[in-house]
């Protein structure tokens, strides 16, 4: 069973509820809202808990929590040519491979 402690969970401020707002990555149709940052924390992990739980025993697929995901490190994206090209025009001016400046600049 999935430990619902491992997943991406952060609290923000909802200025339209005037409330903090816990939220899960990993469910972003849940929610919970609380009058300070570790009310809100504690709801958002309790209610996913409680998804989690009765996902597993009506036998429903778990989302796996982000930090326990292997990432290869590779991702395919489609791009207009012209961008190809530009991006291919601007890393040989950089005298690095495309790759590398794409990852530069993503960073």
């Amino acid at each position: 069973m999935v430990n619902h402690e491992h997943y991406t969970y952060r609290v923000t401020w909802s200025a339209e509820d005037k409330e903090f707002v816990g939220l899960c990555a990993e469910f972003p149709s849940l929610s919970w809202l609380a009058e300070t940052r570790s009310e809100a924390m504690d709801g958002i992990v309790s209610v996913v808990g409680d998804a989690v739980a009765e996902m597993h025993s009506a036998g429903e697929v778990v989302p796996e929590p982000i930090s326990e995901r292997k990432f290869s490190g590779q991702f395919v994206l489609r791009i207009l040519p012209d961008l190809h090209r530009k991006l291919v025009l601007e890393a040989t001016e950089q005298g690095v491979s495309l790759n590398r400046y794409i990852a530069a600049r993503l960073a």
